[in-house]
């Protein structure tokens, strides 16, 4: 079983936890960012992450694993292949979060949704409800890393293998902006 601490290690030796202003995907204006992309790189972390979060759901009887592009692809095929079922990714198709490329679920299928980060849940809640009006059942989500700390309610069991509390506000209200301080746009939505 992995700790907290061993999993904020790995963050911190890949580089992926970034210290600086950032505006998220969200909108939202944040001193930390979580490039998940620089631990996904090295397949060694993310066996051993997903793996732990995987049995963070063993007995559940989950049958698919589902993410939201792009974030949480990568996650759901690792945390799939550990439990040994298919895997899937939800997108955008003009704006709206949908099962393409000839995915499905079945009737009362066991769900398990999962993503790298979470801030607000948006992405997360969104495949939640693609899951659900797909006939689905939901038994939990499980992400990575959580960014508010636990403050985010997806309504449904959520795991989180790192759980933090960053500045994260509007942009009129962020204290970085007052302070004349370049904003950065990481990530790969919007580019």
């Amino acid at each position: 079983m992995l700790t907290m601490d061993e999993v904020q290690s790995i963050f911190l030796e890949t580089g992926a936890m970034l210290n600086g202003h950032f505006r998220l995907t969200s909108g939202r204006h944040s001193d930390r960012y979580f490039q998940c992309a620089m631990v996904l790189q090295h397949p060694g972390h993310t066996e051993s992450l997903c793996r732990e979060l995987a049995g963070r759901f063993a007995g559940e009887k989950i049958s698919a694993v589902v993410g939201p592009a792009m974030g949480g692809i990568i996650v759901s095929y690792e945390v799939a292949r550990a439990l040994g079922v298919r895997s899937m990714f939800a997108e955008r198709e003009n704006g709206v979060m949908k099962l393409r490329r000839g995915f499905y679920i079945n009737p009362g299928e066991k769900v398990l949704v999962v993503e790298d980060v979470i801030t607000t849940g948006g992405s997360v809640l969104e495949v939640i409800e693609v899951v659900r009006k797909s006939g689905g059942e939901v038994v939990g989500a499980g992400v990575l890393v959580d960014r508010s700390n636990g403050k985010v309610d997806l309504g449904v069991t959520t795991e989180a293998l790192l759980v933090t509390e960053v500045l994260s506000c509007p942009p009129e209200e962020c204290p970085l902006c007052k302070k004349g301080i370049e904003v950065v746009k990481p990530g790969s939505r919007n580019i």
